[in-house]
């Protein structure tokens, strides 16, 4: 076998091992965030059958091109169509809960490529037989890698930016297929099973009914029915309805965006102000806002062309800036009468690095001194579980005593919006008792 050809398939290999990973990382994303606890497992269970099929291609004694071809062959199925939109979706629409499906998605689709696609150098480095051990794995490796990150880069800034998740998928089944191609040489059988991969990966790929896949998220607008509303559309990210509009006039949007607007316009009486919103969604806290100006700062730079074009089907208001949140509010010099939070991985996960007290705190930084902090959580709707305590008590161990007001309190998950004031600061705080109850005199120095 050239060793040039050893050479790009050990490339092939290291280029399509991480970029299933990669990909497997954004899927996972719309249905169980990206938290540290999500990723992390993952690129653990896939490092563990990576190391596994280095082990099992050690042991292999004969047959080398063949048994090299059919592992690229089969996992080049198992990326293209296990990693495809549509069966992924399936996989966590049906199995239940959550965490179950992610170890069948780890442990039936990612960690078998892995396993395949590791036995690759320590099968072929068996070809390169008038070179030294050292030498000849030394390359190999140094091939496998430089594909590994050209591999890492190359589908996640370039083709899923441009071109979205799916078509990565089938970029990686496709490297794949072609590297059986060149292993399998003129043998009709492997160019037969290839093309029919091929059919079969491309075709999953195209069904996913996404109106756009970019590499934060999978977006998707949609009719939805919401009784006495006229045509209202859904503008879905990452599984979950971010957005609503419809066609009245004036126009009807989600409810905890039309109670932050009340806060806004009515409570506050803000008129000529500079608002920041960290979480674009789809740009409906500014639709028709003509009063005050709004800065919308999303990690994905594509969100407002998405949003007006197939959401708001008209240019949103407000200056737009693609940034991640904190680091946007780490380097800004810019100041604001008030700061909206809305940001979310997935249905009801905010980054983790946007629930510390850093965070809330940094948040002081750009608020003017009589300024205002408006928070859009989702929480259970009595506030009794852990995440939810800890998460206000961190805001409030930052702006002391918050309004706190929970929407749809009849629902397990609820809209709770958290209005905090930049002056405010934490204070220690009494208990009333009959024995000692100095309410009255806490109440008259509180009118003065």
């Amino acid at each position: 076998m050239p060793r040039l050809l050893i050479y790009a398939i050990v490339f092939i290999e290291g280029f399509c091992s991480l970029g299933a990973e990669v990909i497997a990382l954004r899927r996972l994303v719309p249905h169980i965030g990206s938290a540290i606890v999500v990723t992390a497992p993952t690129i653990g269970f896939f490092l563990l059958a990576l190391a596994l099929g280095y082990a099992a291609g050690g042991r292999v004694a004969a047959d080398f091109r063949a048994v090299v071809a059919r592992n690229f062959l089969v996992s080049a199925a198992l990326a293209g169509i296990g990693l495809s939109g549509p069966v992924v979706d399936a996989l966590f629409a049906h199995l239940q809960p959550a965490p179950f499906a992610w170890l069948l998605f780890v442990g039936g689709i990612l960690c078998p490529v892995a396993w395949l696609l590791g036995q690759t150098v320590p099968i072929l480095t068996n070809l390169l037989q008038h070179e030294r051990a050292g030498e000849a794995s030394g390359a190999a490796l140094y091939w496998s890698t430089l594909g590994s990150f050209l591999g890492s880069l190359g589908l996640s800034l370039l083709v899923m930016q441009w071109l979205g998740v799916s078509a990565a998928v089938f970029a990686c089944a496709a490297g794949l297929l072609a590297g059986t191609l060149m292993l399998g040489g003129r043998d009709p059988r492997i160019a037969v099973l290839a093309l029919s991969t091929a059919t079969v990966a491309g075709y999953a790929n195209l069904q996913h009914a996404v109106t756009a896949d970019t590499a934060y998220a999978e977006y998707r607008v949609a009719a939805v029915d919401r009784p006495g509303q006229t045509n209202p559309r859904a503008f879905w990210v990452n599984q979950s309805a971010a957005s609503l509009i419809d066609e009245s006039d004036p126009p009807r949007y989600t409810r905890y965006i039309e109670h932050l607007r009340r806060v806004l316009l009515d409570d506050l009486g803000f008129r000529d102000r500079d608002i920041l919103v960290l979480g674009a969604g789809g740009f409906t806290l500014s639709h028709r806002e003509p009063e005050n100006r709004y800065t919308y700062v999303d990690i994905d730079p594509q969100i407002r062309a998405i949003a007006e074009r197939h959401f708001l089907k008209a240019p949103a208001r407000g200056e737009f800036v693609a940034d991640d949140a904190r680091r946007y509010v780490a380097t800004t010099v810019r100041r604001f009468d008030a700061v909206v939070v809305d940001v979310f991985g997935s249905h009801t996960s905010i980054p983790s690095h946007l629930v510390t007290r850093e965070f809330w705190d940094g948040l002081r930084r750009v608020l003017k001194p009589d300024g205002v902090l408006l928070a859009n959580l989702i929480l259970d709707g009595k506030l009794e579980s852990p995440y939810a305590r800890n998460l206000l008590a961190t805001i409030e161990s930052v702006y002391g005593r918050c309004a706190v007001d929970v929407l749809h309190k009849a629902k397990p998950l609820a809209n709770v919006e958290v209005a905090c004031f930049a002056s405010s600061r934490p204070a220690p705080a009494g208990i009333y008792v009959d024995e000692k109850n100095r309410a009255d005199l806490d109440r008259l120095a509180g009118s003065r």
